[in-house]
């Protein structure tokens, strides 16, 4: 076996330049791979990144406006959901509907804490609501029931705000002042960071009072679907909620522009397959690079066992058996490509490791990993190897069958 190797390494170091060529074909076709997988990897990540903790069985309901006379009324009202609207969902849709949560906005609240200073989104919402929209709390507590009915003027903040405003101290039991009226610090939730500005959650009843005059009109509501496992039922359950939402606020079922239901299930199995369809195509571009280097490879071993029939004839005429001369030159084959395929792996990891160092000072903190599995690099790897060996091995055999004396006229 040692002295294998150093037949290997001997016929390595006179031919550097095909030797190079040969392993370069491999490398490049495996980095392409990596970059490209890496890259769709990064995609779909930012994908799921964007749903982020929402539940995926959830439903949302907006406000429209109508496009067409309905019952006496013209068209172009503006139609949104109320606190009503709870009930009706709740209690005619029991076998459909499980949590339930709604939400109204107040923009550009100016949050002060001693001499920090910030401006935030306020949010009035329910207490199902981090359930439903993924709201992960990280210290203290949510706005709970209690919260609702004593519309208690306390605060969840976002880490980034409360950062800015505490510097780091722990903000829970505090007062800040939110349009110069106090609210007590009872929480912390992980925020996004893309985000350009941080929301905060209090209590909808407390939103209500002090901003809307006790109006009942939300900005949405958010619920999640239970016992729907088709898109046909999907679509019969969004159709009756759709119609009884039209009776409720006097618009035509017929009427898609008074009200929007997105149905977050629907939107992910849209984003699931659009990557699917571009994982797809990335391993084609992958595969076809990846052919476009074992082409190159097989091209130089042609040449390769041409330029080597001579020596082939005297190993034989010497007493060399078919398989020794075959092991030797697969085996040199496989330590080529091998070499290579290592190459283009590290330089593939190298690059996708700058790209995760890079992507996030662009995108704001949305996660954009860009990391090719495990399993598909091996596959290409070994795949590479073994199409190499291949390669190697036909015009090989071919050369080593021949009788000795037409091996060494062979020109």
């Amino acid at each position: 076996m040692r002295e294998q190797l150093q037949e290997i390494a001997s016929t390595i170091s006179r031919n550097k330049l095909r030797t190079f060529l040969t392993g370069f074909s491999v490398a490049w076709g495996i980095f392409m791979l990596i970059v490209l997988l890496g890259s769709g990897n990064g995609l779909r990540n930012a994908m799921q990144d964007s749903f982020g903790d929402l539940a995926v069985n959830s439903m949302q309901v907006y406000g429209g406006r109508t496009s067409m006379p309905y019952k006496g009324f013209q068209s172009g009202r503006n139609i949104t959901p109320n606190l009503d609207d709870i009930q009706v969902l709740t209690n005619e849709f029991p076998d459909q509907i499980d949590q339930i949560a709604a939400s109204v906005y107040h923009w550009g609240a100016n949050l002060a804490y001693g001499r920090e200073y910030n401006t935030a989104n306020l949010y009035g919402v329910t207490p199902k609501f981090p359930e439903i929209k993924g709201v992960r709390v990280t210290a203290g507590r949510f706005i709970n029931e209690t919260d609702i009915k004593e519309r208690r003027k306390v605060v969840v903040l976002d880490d980034m705000t409360s950062k800015t405003l505490f510097k780091g101290a722990d903000p829970i039991g505090k007062v800040i002042q939110i349009d110069k009226m106090g609210y007590t610090v009872v929480g912390l939730y992980k925020g996004n960071n893309y985000s350009y500005t941080p929301r905060i959650y209090s209590p909808i009843s407390t939103v209500f009072q002090i901003y809307m005059a006790n109006k009942r009109d939300v900005g949405d509501l958010s619920f999640t679907v239970k016992d729907i496992r088709t898109d046909e039922q999907s679509k019969d359950f969004k159709d009756r909620l759709f119609a009884r939402l039209g009776a409720a606020h006097t618009f035509s079922p017929d009427d898609k522009s008074a009200m929007y239901i997105w149905d977050v299930m629907e939107n992910y199995k849209q984003g699931q397959m659009i990557f699917n369809g571009i994982a797809l195509f990335i391993w084609i571009i992958g595969i076809g690079t990846l052919i476009a280097g074992i082409v190159g490879v097989s091209n130089i071993m042609l040449v390769t066992v041409r330029e080597r029939t001579f020596e082939f004839g005297i190993r034989k005429a010497m007493g060399a058996k078919e398989r020794t001369i075959l092991a030797q030159f697969v085996t040199e084959a496989a330590t080529t490509s091998a070499l290579g395929g290592t190459l283009g792996i590290v330089l593939g990891y190298i690059v996708s490791a700058i790209a995760n160092q890079v992507l996030p000072m662009f995108t704001d903190g949305m996660d954009v990993t860009v990391s090719p599995s495990f399993n598909s690099i091996a596959a290409a790897f070994g795949i590479s190897v073994f199409i190499g060996v291949l390669f190697g091995y036909l015009p090989a055999k071919r050369a080593a069958r021949l009788n000795p004396i037409d091996a060494l006229r062979y020109d």
